[in-house]
């Protein structure tokens, strides 16, 4: 079983940190090959908008964004976290989705995700709306999402604090651990994710003709 961990926040030993290493250590426990990917620490120009990924399958800009995506088509399932900025994902994990072959292509199709936004006030459970809606787009199965506010710094504030975060990581990295190995279905995505597919992408896609032939590839299998 492989997992891809994407970490959004700028910050590597905060609280978004704190669950998502919470969950990797539940999955590697049991043995699970985990990825984990700070993105501030990577290498991760912003999209430029040519469309040609569209054409050929790929971006013109071989950086660290392509090669974790090649790394999560590879995967059984994914963790996205990221902290809450102005009621919404952060600047890194924006880039990130714009370069990361996700609704057009749909990278995450039949892979098993848990969404995670973190913040001090209401913001974040916006936030995990819009983590939510990229795996439902993207042909993912979600299992878990977690939305938490704490005081900033809370994994710094005592055992508490640690404690809820443990738990809500070690849940979710079962539950998704649980996911993957039975192959859990869920009809009430999968028929959402069909209307969403059959009536918007897919028809858009086909419409553009050569322009998109890349995305049909991938659709096919024939690039990863």
């Amino acid at each position: 079983m492989k997992i891809v961990i994407i970490n959004a926040s700028p910050r590597s030993d905060g609280l978004t940190a704190a669950i998502l290493n919470g969950i990797s250590n539940t999955l590697t426990e049991r043995n699970v090959d985990v990825s984990y990917y700070d993105l501030g620490r990577l290498s991760m120009a912003q999209c430029f908008g040519c469309c040609s990924c569209y054409k050929t399958g790929y971006c013109v800009i071989d950086d660290d964004a392509e090669k974790v995506s090649h790394v999560i088509a590879d995967s059984d399932g994914i963790v996205l976290g990221t902290p809450t900025y102005a009621s919404n994902v952060s600047g890194l994990m924006k880039v990130f989705i714009d370069r990361g072959h996700f609704v057009i292509e749909q990278l995450l199709r039949g892979k098993y995700c848990v969404t995670v936004a973190t913040g001090e006030n209401y913001g974040s459970k916006d936030t995990v709306k819009v983590l939510d809606k990229l795996v439902l787009y993207s042909g993912g199965r979600l299992v878990k999402r977690i939305a938490v506010n704490e005081p900033f710094n809370s994994v710094r504030l005592g055992a508490k604090h640690s404690s809820k975060i443990e738990h809500l990581a070690s849940k979710a990295g079962t539950k998704l651990y649980d996911a993957v190995i039975r192959q859990k279905k869920y009809p009430l995505q999968a028929l959402y994710h069909k209307i969403i597919f059959e009536l918007g992408i897919k028809p858009f896609v086909l419409r553009k003709g050569d322009k998109y032939s890349g995305v049909i590839r991938k659709w096919k299998g024939e690039i990863i």
